[in-house]
């Protein structure tokens, strides 16, 4: 007699359950009416430079008849431009550098070690984002007349570095905390000295964070026009906002030609916004630390 062997029994497979997708389309929305509220000005102002005064007062919101490249030509050709872009350039790089050299050491010193009165030199620092600039404008003018910084562009790179110092120390000692103790545990065994651990190991680990800061600090110094409009008495001197307003108020019925002066003043900022961005972009796909 034959006995057949008993089947073995297949497990069971659950099929999982279909997870619930969360409602997005209310925060799609959001995103696309922020974007079209930063996008729409900036195409605005680029096909208006494009365009003829008169033609831009009867169609200001449609596409040249024909497309006028004599506004973007004139600024170009223009001296004062170029010497006002080098202003700028120069100023926004200094300052940039400055606020984050200085400001990636005192987070360093905050975030990896320890000493008596830290916390209260550290609030000292954050105290310092309760002062608008405006109401430290008399002071600031006092002061560096007192140095003889007016009329220098030091005089504004320093006093731009003082001010972007507390947020880059925020953001770079919460970066700095967050990396292991063990990296730098294991990079002091191999005769790693703590200057070594922070130029060789935490600076390109903190990439994401540097990054960021120099877009803040970069975008800042070239936006501000109160503080150059104090120091600078000679036109030589002048940054591009004050260029621009000094170019409004003598093309002030050619209204394409001054969105023209606008649209290439914005190019240098977002050419290294982008740069800065693929850099800050990479630096968070590959991880902040990997272990």
């Amino acid at each position: 007699m034959i006995r057949r062997k008993p089947m073995a029994r297949k497990p069971m497979i659950r099929r999982k359950q279909p997870t619930p997708r969360r409602n997005t389309l209310p925060l799609h929305l959001v995103a696309w009416i922020v974007g079209a509220f930063v996008i729409i000005p900036v195409v605005y102002a680029v096909i208006g430079g494009f365009k003829s005064t008169s033609e831009l007062s009867e169609n200001p919101l449609g596409l040249p008849r024909t497309w006028l490249t004599a506004n973007y030509t004139d600024v170009l050709g223009s001296d004062s431009f170029w010497l006002q872009l080098w202003n700028s350039t120069f100023i926004a790089a200094l300052t940039t550098v400055l606020t984050v050299g200085v400001s990636a050491l005192a987070g360093f010193v905050f975030a990896r070690f320890a000493f008596r009165g830290r916390e209260l030199f550290f609030t000292l620092f954050t105290a310092g984002l309760m002062f608008p600039f405006a109401v430290a404008i008399l002071p600031i003018f006092v002061l560096l007349r007192s140095f003889g910084l007016l009329g220098n562009p030091f005089g504004v790179i320093l006093t731009q570095a003082a001010f972007g110092l507390p947020l880059t120390i925020i953001i770079l000692r919460g970066f700095f905390r967050s990396i292991p103790g063990e990296i730098e545990e294991a990079a002091i065994i191999d005769g790693c000295s703590p200057f070594g651990f922070f130029w060789r190991i935490l600076l390109p680990m903190a990439r994401p964070a540097i990054a960021t800061v120099s877009v803040l600090a970069l975008v800042g110094s070239w936006n501000q026009f109160m503080l150059p409009l104090v120091v600078f008495n000679e036109e030589s001197s002048w940054t591009l906002p004050l260029g621009i307003q000094q170019f409004q108020g003598q093309y002030a019925s050619d209204t394409a030609r001054i969105l023209a002066y606008l649209v290439l003043a914005m190019l240098p900022a977002l050419g290294f916004y982008a740069v800065a961005e693929r850099h800050l972009v990479g630096g968070l796909t590959a991880g902040a630390t990997k272990g």
